[in-house]
């Protein structure tokens, strides 16, 4: 698996895990479980509003952070998984027979 795989997983856990947080905890630990994951995918703008903000506007700034997250990590696979496809799809199939024919010519040519 490639890093960047990886990486866009854990951002996606990490966001569903504020998105629920979020919902289920005080504002106050969503705050500072927001300010972590933030602090964690570098997103400054996260960071900050987590520090600043207190009661409803931080659980709802972290309810829209966290989505975010999800979907910037959801499109980060997606492209991975294209780029993925496409590469495997450039291959060029040859044919069993074809491939000992030319094994036969290299043979007769090398001897």
């Amino acid at each position: 698996m490639s890093q960047r795989f990886i990486s866009n997983v854990v951002l996606a856990i990490a966001g569903a895990v504020v998105v629920v947080s979020s919902q289920a905890f005080s504002s106050s630990r969503t705050g500072w479980l927001t300010f972590g994951v933030s602090l964690g995918a570098l997103a400054l703008w996260s960071a900050v509003a987590s520090v600043v903000y207190t009661g409803s506007t931080l659980t709802w700034l972290s309810l829209g952070e966290a989505i975010g997250f999800v979907g910037l990590a959801i499109v980060g696979l997606v492209a991975h998984e294209l780029r993925t496809e496409r590469i495997v799809h450039q291959f060029e199939a040859i044919p069993a027979d074809a491939r000992d024919g030319r094994r036969a010519e290299e043979f007769q040519a090398a001897a």
